[in-house]
C-alpha cells in the first residue's frame, strides 16, 4: 500500500544516481555556456545598461558628455567577458534550477516536493527584485553622492575659506592658473565592479525570507526564536552589509533598511506555518501542548 509520502525511485543504485548526476551537470554546464556566448554577443548593450546609473549621475552634475576609459588593451575585452559570465549565469539559472530539481525530486516525499517547490520558484524572483532595487535605487544614490562630493566640498571651501590652506584671492586680481584640477576619469571595469557587487549583494540578501522560512518549515527555526534574536539580527545584518557592499556607509545603511524588513517578513511567514501545522496536528489528534516556562 502506498501513501502520499512514498519516495519515488528510491531503490535506484548508486551507479544510476551518478549517471543521473552526470547528465544533469552536462545539461547545466551546456545551458550556462550557451547563455554566456549569447550574452557576450550583446555584452555591450548590457554594459551600457549597467553603467546607466553613473551616466545619469554625471549628467545631473553638469557633465554633458560622460566618458569612461580603460587603461589596458585587454581590459575592455575581459570586462565584456565578465558581463557575459554573470549575465549567462542569470539567464541559465532556470535551466540549472530545473536540472537540480529533477535530480533531487525523486528522493523527496511528495509532501516535501509540494513544500519545497514554492521556495524554488520564489528564490529567483526575490533575487531579481533585489537586483532591480540595487540597480534602479541604490546605485544611482551612491554614484550621485560620491561624484557630487567634490562639488559639495568646493562649495563649502568657498563659503568657509579657513577650511583650506589656499589663500584668499582678490576678485580684481588677474587670474593665475595654479594648482592641480582633480577630475573624475572613471575606469569601465572598476565602475562595473561596483554595480555588480551591489546587484549581487542585494540579490543574495533578498534570499533571507526563503532561507529562514525553509528553516522554519524544517523545524530548525521558530518564530519565537527569531523574534527573540532581533537585536542580534540587527548586528549581523549590519556586519553582512559592511562586508558585501562597497566601502561606503550609505550603501550599507540602504542594504540594512531593505533587508531587515525581510527578517520581519520571515518571522510572519514562519508564524503562519506554525499555526497551520498546529491546526493540522489538532485535527489529527496528535497535537501536544508545549510546556509553559516556569
Amino acid at each position: 500500500m502506498t501513501t502520499k509520502d512514498d519516495i519515488e525511485d528510491s531503490s535506484a543504485p548508486l551507479v544510476e544516481h551518478l549517471a543521473e548526476l552526470r547528465n544533469r551537470l552536462i545539461w547545466s554546464v551546456s545551458a550556462f555556456l550557451i547563455a554566456m556566448i549569447l550574452c557576450f554577443v550583446v555584452a555591450e548593450p548590457i554594459l551600457d545598461f549597467l553603467l546607466a546609473p553613473i551616466e545619469e549621475a554625471m549628467r545631473s552634475l553638469g557633465d554633458p558628455n560622460p566618458v569612461m576609459q580603460y587603461t589596458a588593451p585587454q581590459e575592455y575585452f575581459f570586462t565584456l567577458v565578465q558581463i557575459s559570465v554573470v549575465a549567462g549565469l542569470m539567464v541559465s539559472f532556470p535551466v540549472i534550477a530545473y536540472q537540480l530539481w529533477r535530480f533531487v525530486a525523486p528522493g523527496l516525499y511528495r509532501s516535501e516536493k509540494q513544500a519545497f517547490l514554492p521556495f524554488l520558484l520564489a528564490s529567483p524572483i526575490l533575487f531579481f527584485v533585489g537586483a532591480a532595487f540595487a540597480h534602479y535605487v541604490v546605485t544611482p544614490i551612491a554614484m550621485t553622492f560620491f561624484l557630487g562630493f567634490a562639488d559639495a566640498y568646493s562649495v563649502i571651501a568657498a563659503l568657509v575659506p579657513s577650511l583650506t590652506d589656499a589663500p584668499v584671492i582678490d576678485p580684481a586680481a588677474p587670474v593665475v592658473d595654479q594648482g592641480i584640477d582633480i577630475v573624475f576619469q572613471g575606469k569601465v571595469n572598476e565602475t562595473l565592479d561596483i554595480s555588480l557587487k551591489l546587484i549581487l549583494a542585494f540579490g543574495l540578501c533578498f534570499q533571507l525570507p526563503v532561507l529562514l522560512t525553509l528553516m522554519g518549515k524544517a523545524g530548525i527555526a521558530t518564530s519565537a526564536g527569531l523574534a527573540g534574536m532581533r537585536r542580534y539580527a540587527i548586528v549581523i545584518i549590519l556586519i553582512v552589509a559592511a562586508l558585501v557592499t562597497p566601502p561606503d556607509v550609505m550603501s550599507q545603511l540602504i542594504l540594512f533598511f531593505a533587508v531587515y524588513p525581510l527578517y520581519e517578513v520571515s518571522i510572519f511567514l514562519i508564524r503562519r506555518i506554525e499555526k497551520r501545522r498546529e491546526a493540522e496536528a489538532k485535527a489529527d489528534g496528535t497535537w501536544v501542548e508545549p510546556e509553559a516556562d516556569e
